[in-house]
């Protein structure tokens, strides 16, 4: 009996044991002590008999037992589903990262030489100032209004590196919270799914606008429009500047004005998110045009900006928030505030994606370079588009309209699916996608166009 009681004390050092006899009291084995009590009950104390002996186990019960498993990241977790699928003809379509005609990642060779020479120059690794590199804000806000611009000229544009364009907009949003207590945020129908969780997060109101026309698979520009005048006054309306995300449906340059003639009238404040500047037509300044249109119109204007895509510095996280006030005064209370947000939140931004941006953009050789690259990165979606719309017309005898794909912009396409053909293009095509509809062309080769074509007319034709 006493070599049983040893190997169960031995196996659980903190079990208390029950024992006829014995109410009470610790019983010593060796170096293991053992609490007696018959009198106390726990509701997480299990009770287990061997003879005579019964042997209470203490469950661990964790204090974090109410948070509940969050779901998966609705476009993440499309990229850790198709790496569990080993069919040779899959394709992943979910995640907007540029992808070369191989459809491997691509280190544009304008970041592989300014790499070189940081690493050339002997760059230390200090922390950067709150508001980042000075240098990086400079050029950045140059490159969104253009150089020549008065309010640059002006000072009157508060630029702070941010987190790439999540934590950027996520640092608008707390200014918005913080000192426009109430004002709601405005946001297209649809949208880049993480807006939402941004606003949320910083318990700022929004709703929705109309923006995607289903009928057409275009925008819906009355709607848009209506539901701009009827916010309250004062709304932060968040407009994307280029390549809408997901649709890749832009207003043309004469909507923007009517936008911009709208946002001016409701005295409503314009909030552009801005991923895509050079990537999506291959020029910096058209895809920069319309927040330009609404800075020369006088309004104060905030705009994220990102270099993920560009640039291709997806885990640099390189971004910045700009805003555009209407004094100089202004703009130095707006950034000290910006500053002050930013401090508790991650204290300072990283340093190396931001002497790359700096140093490719303020070098006039690695510039030229630079915007040859996003040309040709571009370029190669825009092949891509093309050859998608003549394999779809070609294959599709229904007599169905597909020309919406080339109306489109950028590197996503809105294809018009349901979440059930979306669902039937991943379980039987092995193309993975959101389940809005939406497709990334930069994953998509000239190679694969017409099999993707196939498993759209499929999914269309053949579920409802």
């Amino acid at each position: 009996m006493a070599s049983s009681v040893l190997s169960l004390a031995s196996a659980s050092p903190s079990a208390s044991l029950s024992y006829r006899g014995i109410s009470k009291g610790k019983l010593n084995l060796g170096n293991t002590s053992l609490c007696f009590n018959k009198e106390k009950t726990n509701p997480f104390i299990k009770t287990k008999s061997f003879g005579r002996i019964s042997m209470v186990v203490a469950s661990n019960v964790s204090r974090f037992e109410g948070i509940t498993m969050a779901p998966p990241d609705p476009i993440l977790g499309v990229s850790e589903a198709f790496k569990a699928d080993n069919h040779e003809l899959k394709l992943n379509l979910g995640v907007g990262a540029y992808r070369t005609e191989e459809l491997q990642p691509y280190v544009l060779n304008v970041v592989k030489k300014a790499d070189k020479l940081l690493l050339e120059r002997g760059e230390n690794r200090e922390y950067l100032p709150i508001e980042g590199l000075a240098a990086f804000n400079k050029v950045t806000a140059e490159l969104l209004f253009g150089a020549d611009n008065p309010v640059i000229k002006q000072q009157r544009v508060a630029t702070v590196q941010g987190l790439s364009g999540t934590g950027s907009l996520r640092l608008a949003a707390a200014l918005i919270e913080r000192y426009f207590p109430g004002a709601k945020v405005l946001i297209s129908s649809p949208t880049w799914g993480n807006h939402k969780n941004i606003f949320n997060d910083a318990r700022v109101p929004w709703s929705e606008y109309r923006y995607y026309d289903p009928k057409t698979v275009g925008l819906d520009f009355e709607g848009m429009i209506a539901d701009i005048k009827a916010a309250p006054e004062g709304s932060f309306i968040l407009l994307h500047g280029c390549a809408h995300n997901p649709t890749g449906i832009d207003p043309t340059p004469e909507q923007w004005g009517i936008i911009a003639d709208v946002i001016q009238e409701k005295n409503h404040i314009p909030f552009f998110d801005i991923a895509y500047q050079g990537f999506a037509s291959g020029s910096l300044d058209t895809d920069a045009a319309s927040v330009r249109m609404f800075v020369a119109c006088g309004m104060e204007v905030i705009a994220a900006q990102s270099y993920s895509k560009n640039l291709g510095l997806y885990a640099e996280r390189i971004g910045a928030i700009n805003v555009v006030c209407s004094s100089p005064d202004a703009a130095a209370r707006v950034k000290s505030q910006l500053k002050r947000i930013a401090r508790p939140m991650y204290s300072n931004p990283p340093v190396h994606g931001a002497r790359i941006v700096a140093n490719v953009v303020g070098d006039p050789a690695l510039f030229k370079e630079w915007n040859a690259e996003m040309e040709m990165m571009a370029g190669r979606i825009k092949n891509v588009r093309q050859k998608l719309f003549d394999s779809l017309s070609s294959k599709d005898t229904s007599g169905k309209d597909w020309s919406f794909v080339l109306k489109q912009i950028g590197m996503f396409s809105f294809t018009g699916l349901n979440k059930a053909q979306c669902d039937n293009m991943t379980n039987k095509w092995h193309v993975y996608m959101t389940k809005d509809g939406r497709i990334s062309l930069a994953g998509l080769s000239l190679a694969k166009c017409e099999y993707l074509a196939d498993a759209i007319i499929d999914s269309y034709h053949n579920v409802s």
